[in-house]
């Protein structure tokens, strides 16, 4: 069978990869051709755009990219068309994947769509234009059933959420531990400022400051290579001497902090699946933030939050993501022991509430079924 598949994102890269080799071991003969990044290269196919192009986040962003964009999607409907696919896999990206779903459905391709776009969220009545054009849906938040089953979204599938997978490859990290040589190391604290250049802007400088108030810890920046070492290095010039960055390592990170300052996104859930403490924040574009608080269903940004429906972890966003807050909050995470063994208490119901491993596999071999069906 030949899939065409489509992530826009850093998250959409690792998943879609691991959705790939899930397909592969179920249609050994799977021909891939794919929009995404090293993640799903590595599996193998045919690259058609590289995410680093791709990801764009923001109301004012968008907007002013979309030249960018409506060219992107111009050049994806017609290479479609060219590869004539037996099934469209969509990840995530759903501004990019809706059009592109509309457009091969009216061509006769099946599409299927992993990782449902937040409809719950914002722009509920996305919805109504998802349920003719998508085959099968496949969502990973368990609290989106109720959600679907009240829009009668009948072809909505519960699969589990990806990041299981992940963070099991790795063990608990440790305590502060003494070197061979009997060198005291520092409680590590990793600093996830987001995969996108803007997110990096607004959050790193202000984790960076922090980082300089507390020479007792080793900070570690888990960074990505798709932004380009150097534009974080732009950061770094004056930067503290207990700061290290390091580029596509942010499980290895995680799986050694003892704390963690987030920016809100797939990262706020990969801190809690891995058990380190943290303090999420987010600052937007004005005017996109605007827009944002008019348009969001939603009380919380951190999906450790959203899927426990209440605050398991402290939100600083906007106007409350200031350097004393986060200095207040920071200090919190780090010195109250009441506070971090309430927070990892609350972790462990968050993964109960996610429950196990096996998403990618079952979504794969939902897919591979559906397309042995005939074509209706």
């Amino acid at each position: 069978m030949k899939y065409y598949v489509i992530a826009g994102e850093a998250s959409g890269d690792l998943h879609g990869a691991n959705l790939m080799a899930a397909i592969r071991r179920q249609d050994p003969s799977a021909e891939f051709r794919f929009w995404g990044g090293d993640h799903m290269a590595a599996v193998g196919g045919t690259p058609v755009r590289h995410i680093s192009s791709l990801s764009i986040m923001g109301f004012i962003e968008v907007a002013t990219h979309m030249r960018s964009v409506l060219g992107n999607i111009a050049f994806c409907k017609k290479d479609i068309l060219q590869y004539r696919p037996d099934a469209m896999v969509f990840v995530d990206y759903p501004g990019f994947n809706l059009r592109i779903a509309k457009f091969t459905r009216q061509h006769g391709l099946r599409n299927f769509y992993y990782i449902s776009p937040m409809v719950w969220a914002w722009k509920k009545g996305r919805i109504k234009k998802m349920r003719p054009v998508i085959d099968k849906l496949y969502y990973i938040l368990p609290f989106e059933r109720n959600f679907f089953a009240h829009n009668y979204f009948q072809q909505a599938v519960y699969v589990g959420h990806p990041l299981l997978d992940e963070a099991a490859k790795y063990p608990l990290h440790p305590a502060p531990s003494s070197s061979a040589e009997g060198e005291r190391h520092l409680p590590l604290v990793a600093l996830l400022p987001g995969s996108r250049k803007q997110e990096l802007a607004a959050s790193l400088p202000a984790m960076l400051h922090v980082a300089g108030q507390h020479p007792e810890y080793q900070f570690e920046i888990a960074g990505m290579s798709l932004l380009g070492r150097n534009h974080y290095l732009s950061f770094l010039k004056e930067a503290p001497k207990n700061v290290l960055l390091k580029l596509d390592q942010t499980y290895n990170i995680l799986s050694r902090s003892y704390a963690a300052i987030v920016c809100s996104g797939t990262a706020t859930l990969e801190a809690c699946l891995f058990g380190v403490p943290q303090v999420v924040c987010y600052r937007a574009n004005a005017a996109s933030a605007a827009i944002a608080r008019h348009l969001l269903k939603v009380r919380y940004i951190s999906l450790v939050n959203l899927v426990m429906n209440r605050r398991v972890v402290t939100e600083l966003v906007q106007e409350h993501f200031t350097f004393p807050e986060l200095e207040q909050e920071f200090r919190r995470l780090t010195q109250d022991d009441g506070y971090r063994t309430k927070m990892l208490e609350d972790y462990e119901e968050v993964k109960r509430e996610l429950g196990g491993v096996g998403a990618s596999e079952r979504t794969a071999r939902d897919i591979v079924a559906e397309l042995q069906k005939p074509n209706p």
